[in-house]
């Protein structure tokens, strides 16, 4: 059978009828609107950190280098769990890279290499972007009755955000 024969089983943007995880279709089509930016500005986090995993240089450059390798090995699971999540809420998750680059709001680097410290702003800069939009998404989806959503945003993003930002931080403190 060719693709041009089978039909979409569902639209993006929708939810699934599903009832067995409790929550009202709004309410879930929200939250997976939701966590779809946080996906994907968690992509553009995580492919900045293997950006600059490959391009580091300088005298710091193997704790770098190592770090930004862990940092992303981070984000990756973190981009599984918010897709997984989407998809029990019944909604789907962003997954291409053409629709990660049109929907985040973390602005493209450039293709040069950078210096350590800008490389460093700059990802303090994204980790900042997905901390206030998920703090805000969190509260929302807490106040709609989803708390496995506000759980996984407050539990998971969050926390891992801020210990990430807090570690590239103090490579830059004075």
């Amino acid at each position: 059978m060719s693709t041009a024969t089978l039909t979409t089983t569902q639209q993006f943007g929708t939810v699934r009828k599903q009832g067995a995880i409790g929550l009202a279709e709004s309410v879930r089509k929200q939250s997976a609107e939701r966590l779809n930016q946080v996906l994907v500005d968690t992509m553009t986090l995580r492919d900045l950190y293997k950006k600059h995993h490959w391009q580091v240089s300088g005298p710091d450059f193997y704790q770098l280098h190592l770090l930004f390798d862990k940092h992303f090995t981070e984000q990756s699971e973190l981009v599984d769990t918010l897709a997984e999540r989407i998809q029990a809420l019944g909604g789907i998750a962003l997954a291409m890279a053409a629709d990660v680059a049109e929907t985040t709001k973390i602005p493209r680097p450039p293709k040069d290499r950078e210096h350590p410290t800008v490389q460093m702003e700059r990802l303090l800069d994204a980790h900042r972007i997905i901390l206030e939009e998920a703090r805000a998404f969190a509260k929302q989806a807490g106040e709609a009755g989803d708390e496995g959503t506000n759980d996984l945003l407050i539990s998971d993003v969050v926390r891992t955000n801020e210990a990430q930002a807090w570690f590239v931080n103090e490579h830059i403190v004075s």
